[in-house]
């Protein structure tokens, strides 16, 4: 086998890849206009267990814990329908996960809304959380498989799949807040698991464009993903995103009933993943000429940065602005890491890879949406916000001590996937 050319991320930067090019994709919107609508009630899960369970508790702390749980259960279940999704299709998983998630979800409901005890609510919210369908991961395997002669084309490919998450997220929220405003707070539930179930099959139909599957080898030795040390660093520094994700929604929500102005909670949260989404359109647009891995340090360390402002907010102003400024960090930060992991590994754990740092998002908000609910209890809403920055420093710390982990991603194949061809893995470097 010829050896595999070697490229200096460090000054070399590939031709630029409009977004308009990339949606010319043959096959490309009968993917994504699905996976929007499945893709929306990640967004409203959490956000809608808080508003539930505050409306019939009226704990922050054990709203922020059973939010946890769900995100939580998403965070351990996740990879493991990742990778069954990389062996078996993606359509052989959703269609039951889309049902679990329904049937969860309206266990949810009803316990809370006949105040069963609390321990309850927590059975239900595993289950809910960890059938979740992975459609952001799913997504971005497709991507990978219908630009695999093109891969210039994946920097752009993940900045419009961070964009569009940050959009839902922009969406998700205010729609949560909305409909639990407007109707009341199991509604906004109900419009979660109803999205779920319509975008989750509507996208499973699309076999057209599904990822070639990767079954099992009979006696052979197949290694996580997460085998990769550069996937479990990144997978760390996706924790600490997560922190801040799940600190805030609980931290807004409070800062903004204290203020009695409680139907305003998704709209600031909106205006913090808006400055995010406005951020991953310039930066997938951008030229660039720095390598990822100074990219991730620099977009981290802007996070930081960011995070450090919220707590001293006076207002809901203030702190929409302050929001809007630590939002304009996440997206660069999150489609580089994407970018990054994707060298990590080969083809057959592509899928598992994507959603082990969806997971540790979720992961990182049930741990920054528990602590934060436990601060605000103990000593009001602006203590709240104390939890963003502890987890994305902690994340910051990681990445500058552990980031040579990031540079060795031809050995990607020899680490993941033993069982499996390398002729699959990437032969590029790890920039866009």
């Amino acid at each position: 086998m010829a050896a595999r050319p070697t490229v200096d991320d460090t000054t070399t930067a590939p031709a630029r890849i409009g977004y308009v090019s990339l949606l010319r994709t043959p096959g490309a919107w009968t993917f994504l206009t699905p996976a929007f609508v499945a893709r929306l009630p990640y967004a409203m899960l959490s956000l809608g267990i808080v508003l539930l369970v505050l409306h019939t508790d009226g704990s922050y702390g054990i709203a922020g814990a059973v939010a946890a749980t769900a995100a939580t259960a998403q965070a351990v279940i996740g990879p493991v329908t990742g990778r069954l999704s990389d062996r078996i299709g993606q359509a052989a998983v959703l269609l039951p996960v889309v049902l679990v998630h329904a049937v969860s979800v309206s266990a949810l409901i009803a316990l809370a809304l006949g105040h069963a005890p609390a321990w309850t609510l927590f059975l239900a919210a595993a289950p809910a959380g960890a059938s979740v369908p992975q459609i952001g991961a799913m997504v971005r395997a497709r991507w990978v498989n219908r630009l695999a002669d093109r891969p210039a084309h994946l920097n752009t490919a993940f900045a419009f799949e961070s964009v569009t998450d940050e959009f839902t997220f922009v969406i998700g929220p205010v729609l949560a807040g909305a409909i639990a405003t407007a109707v009341a707070p199991a509604a906004a539930l109900i419009a979660e698991a109803a999205l779920t179930v319509v975008g989750g099959l509507l996208f499973a139909a699309q076999r057209a464009t599904a990822p070639t599957r990767h079954p099992a080898v009979p006696g052979a030795r197949r290694v996580s993903a997460l085998a990769s040390p550069g996937v479990r660093l990144l997978a760390g520094c996706f924790l600490g995103v997560g922190t801040v994700f799940g600190g805030m929604q609980v931290s807004v929500t409070a800062f903004a009933t204290d203020a009695g102005q409680g139907g305003l909670a998704g709209v600031v949260y909106g205006v913090f993943a808006g400055g995010s989404m406005l951020a991953g359109v310039a930066y997938g647009m951008a030229d660039w000429r720095r390598s990822a891995q100074q990219r991730l340090l620099i977009s981290y360390a802007a996070l930081v940065l960011g995070c450090s402002m919220l707590w001293a907010m006076p207002n809901l102003t203030a702190l929409a602005v302050a929001g809007l400024v630590c939002g304009l960090a996440i997206a660069p930060t999150l489609i580089t890491g994407y970018t990054l992991v994707e060298t990590l590994v080969a083809d057959g754990a592509k899928t598992e890879a994507f959603t082990w740092l969806t997971g540790a998002i979720g992961l990182g908000l049930a741990i920054g949406s528990t602590v934060a609910g436990l601060l605000i209890d103990l000593s009001g809403p602006s203590l709240g916000f104390l939890m963003p920055l502890a987890g994305a420093g902690a994340g910051l710390v990681a990445l500058v001590t552990l980031r040579r982990l990031l540079s060795s991603p031809g050995s990607a194949s020899r680490t993941v996937a033993r069982s499996g061809s390398t002729a699959g893995a990437p032969a590029w470097s790890a920039v866009d």
